[in-house]
């Protein structure tokens, strides 16, 4: 579908497209994802765009918020949230379920349900479960609305690393050593599930990384130096996952890339460096968004070694059937190779954000990068592609 098929009337002049910006969720993530949801509410192209702010709370209501993008930041550490911003504690927005009509309805309890006029794009940025994992894709593509960003599959494979490296590793990517303990084994015999991690410190080595399967922004991850804490560490990733990871230390530099889809197909943005922390362990939550560690962009990296992560990067993402975006995270380690870490479906997008960092990088700004995703998801078609 592109802009210029959009219905319209011979009395009146064409209609702009019209954006669900859909944000929060669920999951952990849900501040970040309300950070992000402001970023690109203003950002976006208001000229070009008709926009519609919806956020799901975080016991899953979806909420019409106010278009206000400048209370949609973190403040003295503190996150936002949608319900802070939604405009009734009890009304709830519905998608159309009838891939014949994209009218978006408000209802409240005792009241008229309010049509809020057809949506002829989504754009979800709501990071991890119930939102970044597929299952909001699928929602979409039953209510046959296009919408930015990867298909199920992608978005489901995306979010959980463990599948993410099964299908890296038959795409001939190299991934670092893992592990992955699944709740049944857990459950069933706790013994012999600890005793497997043990087992494969003593093959890798110290420190690992402890992490939920299905999550992001370096949630729920503990870097784990001995034995002594690795009890806490299972306790702090099953808070968020009751999948966990882990993975052996890689000793080298850690390096992101972009990919954004194009119109002749997805190209790969000037790479960027991430710098050890001086305050934290690792790159974890607080560096990233609390106390905003700067990337370094473009990475000082060779000319070689540049166009081996930018390959990659693409490679990762043809791999796992993406569309319109990915981040691809990798280690480039002290051999000189390049090990991919993960992809992230609907990466970090705040104004922090590496993702547009290196676009601006590129030579692509933030207002031109929501644009070419809203564009890239009007080009497409819902359903089977």
């Amino acid at each position: 579908m592109s802009t210029e098929n959009l219905p319209q009337s011979p009395e009146q002049p064409p209609r702009k497209p019209r954006v669900a910006v859909v944000f929060g969720g669920r999951s952990s993530e849900h501040g970040i994802s309300v950070v992000t949801a402001g970023a690109v509410l203003k950002a976006i192209d208001r000229t070009k765009y008709d926009v519609l702010p919806i956020g799901i709370t975080q016991d899953g209501r979806w909420a019409l918020t106010a278009d206000e993008p400048e209370r949609m930041a973190i403040v003295d550490r503190r996150q936002p949230s949608v319900d802070l911003l939604a405009e009734s504690d009890e009304g709830g927005v519905i998608l159309p379920v009838d891939p014949a009509n994209r009218e978006v309805v408000y209802s409240e309890p005792g009241s008229v349900p309010k049509a809020l006029g057809e949506v002829d794009v989504v754009f979800p940025v709501l990071h991890g479960p119930y939102g970044e994992d597929g299952t909001l894709q699928g929602l979409l593509e039953l209510s046959g609305v296009p919408y930015v960003g990867s298909g199920v599959l992608a978005s489901a494979v995306g979010q959980d690393k463990e599948y993410m490296k099964r299908v890296f590793t038959s795409f001939g990517l190299q991934v670092g050593p893992y592990l992955v303990i699944r709740p049944r084994e857990w459950q069933q015999d706790e013994p012999a599930a600890r005793k497997k991690i043990v087992d494969f410190a003593g093959e890798h080595g110290w420190p690992l990384f402890v992490k939920p399967a299905r999550a992001g922004s370096s949630i729920g991850i503990t870097k784990v130096d001995d034995l002594s804490g690795l009890d806490e560490a299972i306790a702090e990733a099953q808070r968020h996952d009751p999948k966990i990871l882990v993975e052996a230390a890689l000793r080298g530099r850690e390096i992101e890339c972009g990919v954004l889809e194009f119109e002749d197909g997805p190209r790969a943005s000037a790479p960027a460096e991430i710098p050890s922390p001086e305050d934290h362990a690792y790159y974890d939550f607080e560096a990233k968004y609390i106390d905003s560690t700067p990337g370094i962009v473009p990475a000082p990296l060779t000319a070689e070694e540049t166009a081996q992560v930018q390959r990659l990067a693409v490679d990762a993402f043809e791999a796992t059937s993406c569309e319109g975006l990915v981040r691809a995270d990798f280690f480039l380690t002290e051999d000189g190779e390049f090990v991919i870490n993960e992809i992230n479906t609907m990466p970090g997008f705040t104004p922090i954000s590496m993702y547009p960092k290196m676009w601006e990088a590129s030579g692509v700004s933030y207002p031109e990068l929501v644009d070419r995703l809203v564009q890239a998801a009007l080009r497409r078609s819902t359903g089977l592609r």
